[in-house]
């Protein structure tokens, strides 16, 4: 029997398994955005909300292509999660297998990258202001390999063609999507 994933399991999970801050504040804005998705897309935003919590607890201790996020999966099964939860958070890693196949999955993907890249285009503004990110403010720095470097463009760009919306209005969604959390990510609505 599969066990149910609330928010608070979510949250004793990662915080289990990751303790650096920027991973927390990672976590927390794509809960955030997949939480916004799910009342966009009709989801269940508990559920949602823990698979954006859970996506990446496992890449401080395993960072690799090999092990991430397979070795969050397998501790994921070790606790009772199998099934959906398991395949959903496996599916935003492009090299997983896993078709991104169901709505869950296809935001999943479309805000994990983007909501990363909105934080730091907000935390380089003198007002650190989600309010004052736009989506050609976005563009601008997608096109600077130098900033935030980490930051998978192609996924950003995908992630909102699978979803079938245009960029801009993704990057607007998601922006405001921050907005609630903004303190909890270091940063002013």
């Amino acid at each position: 029997m599969s066990e149910q994933i609330t928010r608070e399991r979510a949250w004793a999970l990662l915080t289990e398994h990751t303790k650096s801050p920027v991973l927390l504040r990672h976590a927390l804005a794509v809960e955030a955005a997949m939480r916004a998705m799910a009342q966009r897309m009709d989801g269940d935003l508990e559920y949602w909300g823990a698979v954006g919590v859970l996506h990446d607890f496992d890449y401080e201790q395993h960072p690799t292509v090999e092990e991430h996020p397979f070795a969050g999966a397998k501790i994921l099964k070790e606790r009772g999660f199998d099934g959906p939860l398991v395949d959903d958070i496996l599916s935003h890693a492009t090299y997983s297998g896993v078709p991104r196949d169901t709505p869950v999955r296809k935001a999943l993907y479309a805000v994990d990258e983007l909501s990363g890249f909105i934080t730091a285009v907000a935390l380089v503004r003198p007002s650190k202001s989600l309010s004052d990110v736009e989506p050609s403010s976005v563009r601008k720095k997608m096109k600077d390999k130098a900033f935030a470097r980490a930051v998978n463009r192609e996924d950003i760009v995908n992630g909102a063609a699978e979803l079938g919306v245009d960029l801009d209005e993704h990057i607007r969604a998601v922006t405001a999507s921050l907005k609630p959390v903004a303190a909890d990510l270091g940063l002013n609505a």
